[in-house]
């Protein structure tokens, strides 16, 4: 019993990570800009030409970080997306074609809801309050409806 408890687990921790892990092979995040190294502060004094030079390159700098910080923000949105319609999908699978095979389905089923708790975590990343409640309203429905499904509908009779 436990064995079987522990193997469930270790299917959706499994699992859960290779939806992560996937989605960051073959789609590649965003670099950050690399900071100046003449931005790093000096012990000597500066002059007024280079006081000017240096602040010029800290606003392209700061230009820069700030498309990167847009386009990561899309990123982190675009991966919650991903994540979450790959958890719908395994949830759909382990409660259609693997309900006969509890030990998988289980794990299946642990696997797809820690995937919409990181497809959750990575819409918070994308900085939009809008997204962030589509995204924790979708979670929690998942949630309510797998509920349902796996706890509470009762099982169809067959009358013959």
């Amino acid at each position: 019993m436990i064995l079987k408890f522990i193997y469930s687990v270790f299917i959706g921790v499994l699992l859960a990570t290779l939806i992560g892990v996937g989605i960051s092979a073959f789609y590649k995040s965003p670099k950050p800009p690399d900071y100046p190294t003449r931005l790093n502060f000096y012990e000597k004094p500066i002059d007024a030409s280079e006081s000017a030079e240096l602040r010029v390159e800290q606003e392209k700098y700061d230009k820069v970080n700030k498309d990167f910080q847009e386009k990561n923000e899309e990123y982190n949105r675009n991966v919650s997306i991903i994540a979450i319609i790959a958890a719908i999908i395994t949830l759909v699978v382990s409660l259609t074609f693997f309900k006969k095979l509890l030990v998988i389905a289980d794990g299946l089923l642990l696997g797809g809801v820690l995937t919409v708790l990181y497809g959750i975590i990575r819409g918070f990343g994308s900085q939009d309050e809008t997204f962030r409640f589509v995204v924790v309203l979708v979670g929690f429905l998942i949630s309510l409806i797998l509920g349902y499904i796996k706890f509470i509908k009762p099982p169809k009779s067959h009358k013959a």
